[in-house]
């Protein structure tokens, strides 16, 4: 972990003095949304009280008494003789329930030269050996079909004796996977591109980078939404961005606020997850999605939308990304395809102005010089002929019964204690808890019973109280215990 006089509290720690609410209170808030966020991953070590009372201008009693109150609930620890720390989950928990994310650590005095090292690309992810587990939304990989995938592949390695050269193969077996995918992404979509105006990457992390580096110069103003996604986040926070956050509401992200800003200042990009916020589930209104393009028009800025969840949905008329409504040509569509793929046959992909798509495909010529023939040749027999259809309405039948009955749980367990709309796609429930408690000490209390909530799912504020229950990887009997163990859980912590 680098020095912590290189982190840029400033740029994530907001501190309102005219507010009624105490500026140490303010700062516990501040920073616990900077932990969940990803801002300031595990271990990350903080400067001493003396200097960042002058980076973030406070009185040193009242920084004391925001890390007395941050300490006492977990989200830090002071370390004698060594400093002050973002709380390591091997801290909190035992060996039993939590194994900690594979950073190894040597000592600098093992290491013969020196590096740059990131506070922001640290791995939020945790692994657990617990029985019972929630994530943010990911789909069940026990529904993949993993026989109609080995018979193509197998099928394509028996007829591979060719003339041409290794080269003409990979010229011909990429475009022949572009022409096919551009054209799935043009029927489920609405788009209107062709081959030159797609890039496709081995996953949607990359197709992210891939555009954050070509779109954003450091000190660009980049507008997200909060709540919002941590791994965006920290990817756009990581090419030097200056992030600035509007509310989402029951419509999406506000609007008026956008506006607001626009006219204060010149933003670059407006990070946008149009059609299922992250985390909150909620769609963009079709008024706001009018009044983002024009907004956009008017003032220049990119919107990147970020559409990674399209392929789960389950009304009969999916809402369409701002993409193909896009005449301007103000925004990057980024996605991805394949998630109910068994690992390593899934892809991101990014939509964009031709001119656009060649710039990427230089820097994707570095990260991922070499084509995958053979997988390409699968997935685009598999998407001619029609397979990836057939897999996606069976899927889709699967996880609304899901969906619907992971809803009539929390309505018979927790209705006296939430409040959540029935998402309409995606593979996660937003809750929102109507008694004020620290979800840490839910964490460890679920944790005792057997069930794994991780810290990117949960969501503090002095305002808001809310977690992102994914039920896509859970059956009928694991939802059941896991729900009433959490149900269970929040009665225990609410009696103390």
């Amino acid at each position: 972990m680098s020095g912590p006089v290189q982190i840029p509290f400033k740029s994530f720690i907001e501190l309102k003095p005219k507010e009624n609410t105490a500026i140490y209170l303010q700062i516990v808030f501040e920073f616990i949304k900077a932990i969940q966020t990803g801002f300031l991953p595990e271990g990350t070590k903080l400067p001493g009280t003396r200097i960042l009372c002058r980076q973030l201008s406070v009185n040193r009693n009242t920084l004391i008494k925001a890390f007395q109150d941050l300490e006492s609930q977990g989200w830090i620890e002071t370390l004698p003789n060594k400093g002050t720390f973002i709380l390591s989950q091997h801290k909190q928990k035992s060996k039993d329930e939590f194994i900690a994310p594979s950073n190894q650590k040597h000592s600098e005095n093992n290491i013969g030269f020196t590096f740059k090292k990131s506070t922001i690309l640290e791995n939020p992810t945790e692994t657990s050996t617990l029985p019972y587990q929630f994530n943010d939304g990911m789909p069940d990989l026990r529904l993949v079909q993993n026989e109609i995938l080995a018979r193509l592949y197998v099928s394509k390695l028996k007829r591979q004796k060719t003339s041409k050269t290794y080269e003409q193969i990979q010229i011909q077996s990429h475009l022949n996977f572009k022409t096919h995918f551009s054209n799935y992404l043009n029927l489920t979509r609405g788009l209107r591109i062709s081959t030159s105006n797609l890039l496709t990457a081995s996953s949607h992390e990359i197709s992210l980078y891939l555009v954050t580096k070509a779109l954003i110069s450091p000190g660009d103003k980049v507008v997200v939404a909060s709540p919002g996604y941590y791994i965006s986040n920290m990817t756009l926070t990581n090419t030097g961005a200056q992030i600035i956050t509007i509310p989402v509401d029951q419509d999406g992200i506000d609007t008026n606020r956008l506006k607001e800003i626009c006219k204060e200042t010149e933003i670059r990009i407006l990070y946008l997850t149009s059609n299922y916020n992250y985390p909150t589930t909620i769609s963009l209104s079709a008024k706001r999605r009018m009044e983002v393009l024009e907004l956009a028009n008017q003032y220049g800025f990119v919107i990147l939308e970020d559409d990674y969840d399209f392929d789960f949905h389950y009304d009969n008329n999916p809402i369409l990304p701002l993409a193909a409504f896009d005449s301007n040509q103000k925004v990057v569509y980024i996605g991805s395809f394949g998630r109910s793929l068994p690992s390593g046959f899934s892809y991101g992909f990014v939509a964009a102005p031709s001119e656009f798509i060649l710039e990427l495909e230089k820097h994707q010529n570095i990260l991922e010089p070499g084509i995958d023939v053979l997988k390409e040749q699968v997935l685009s027999e598999w998407i001619n002929e029609g397979e990836v259809h057939r897999l996606s309405k069976k899927n889709k039948k699967i996880y609304k019964e899901r969906r619907d009955y992971f809803v009539s749980l929390l309505n018979e367990k927790l209705s006296s204690k939430i409040k959540f709309k029935v998402p309409l796609r995606g593979l996660a429930v937003w809750i929102e808890w109507l008694d004020k408690f620290n979800l840490i000490t839910l964490q460890k209390e679920c944790a005792a019973n057997g069930l794994f909530l991780p810290k990117t799912i949960l969501y503090q504020t002095k305002d808001l109280t809310a977690t992102r229950l994914g039920f896509g990887h859970l059956e009928k009997q694991e939802m059941e215990k896991a729900v009433s163990i959490l149900c269970e859980s929040v009665e225990a912590i609410s009696n103390i």
